[in-house]
């Protein structure tokens, strides 16, 4: 499975009701892939994947799958206890995902020959690729990201930790025990903060969420960091993506809500979050829509 360009995260929209609203998620993906998402990884964290149902992380992944039509490739969600995990790996690829990425329990502190196996049960229910996310406290070694790297269906690491000098150990450990082509993600929220410090260590790939409410100033981003114009990279990071952590961080979720009010801003009705996330105050989303205003403006200048 190849990746390249900007990777999209789609939120998923509820209906006045509380539904999933498979017709707006539709919309949703297609304008991410007509704008030029280079791959897209339904109902995972931008997606709520902690909100969904097993019927509904299938059904999401059916809408993703129909809608790209086989034009990029659609991985889903699955995790949690290993049973549900697997019932999950089991739902998306008879959705027709291309592959999954793998969310391990977070609130299990667990030994490293642990998560190795559970990453071993939980890729044995399918024969889908899976990228694993490191995050929260499933924490790797180099040693056991190398182990991990090797099982027969991975094919990726996400990184949710931020922890530079712990990933770079891990990006050496695996390139120089795993002959396979492997792919290494920045998954940190608002990836792009941190796009530059990543590349550095030979992690080229990220997760963008503001490709979900202004592709136009992520494909910019990626553009220009891609062919090294630093002062637009400059820009961006001063007048758009930092004001945006700084909006990001004072409300914890709003890593996910506020993507879904950017949704609904640029036109597309998404609905709100589920508990036990909250949707923004109009404060903030005010706030937000002179963010958007003007990373535009710096990508239009």
């Amino acid at each position: 499975m190849k990746f390249q360009g900007v990777l999209f995260f789609p939120v998923t929209p509820f209906a006045a009701d509380g539904s999933m609203d498979e017709e707006r998620l539709a919309e949703h993906i297609a304008a991410g892939v007509a704008a030029g998402a280079g791959g897209v990884f339904v109902a995972c964290g931008t997606g709520e994947f902690h909100a969904l149902t097993p019927d509904e992380l299938e059904r999401a992944t059916r809408v993703a799958v129909r809608t790209t039509a086989g034009r990029v490739p659609v991985l889903a969600a699955a995790g949690g206890p290993v049973p549900v995990a697997r019932d999950h790996a089991v739902r998306v690829a008879r959705a027709g995902a291309d592959g999954i990425l793998l969310l391990p329990p977070y609130l299990v502190t667990a030994p490293q020959r642990g998560l190795v196996r559970y990453v071993e049960e939980v890729t044995a229910a399918t024969g889908l690729p899976v990228v694993f996310y490191q995050r929260g406290t499933a924490r790797l070694t180099g040693d056991t990201a190398a182990e991990i790297a090797a099982l027969p269906r991975v094919v990726g690491l996400k990184d949710g930790l931020g922890d530079l000098e712990l990933m770079h150990r891990i990006v050496r450990a695996v390139r120089a025990r795993t002959p396979k082509d492997f792919h290494f993600f920045n998954g940190l929220p608002t990836a792009e903060m941190t796009a530059p410090a990543y590349r550095g260590i030979g992690v080229d790939l990220y997760s963008s969420a503001v490709f979900a409410f202004a592709p136009e100033i992520a494909l910019a981003f990626h553009r220009a960091l891609s062919e090294d114009d630093l002062p637009l990279v400059t820009r961006l990071l001063d007048e758009f993506y930092g004001p945006l952590v700084e909006l990001r961080d004072e409300v914890p979720g709003y890593a996910v809500a506020l993507v879904k009010a950017g949704v609904t801003l640029r036109g597309l009705d998404v609905g709100g979050v589920r508990a036990p996330l909250v949707d923004p105050t109009p404060e903030h989303v005010s706030r937000l829509a002179k963010l958007i205003d003007r990373g535009l403006e710096v990508v239009a200048a």
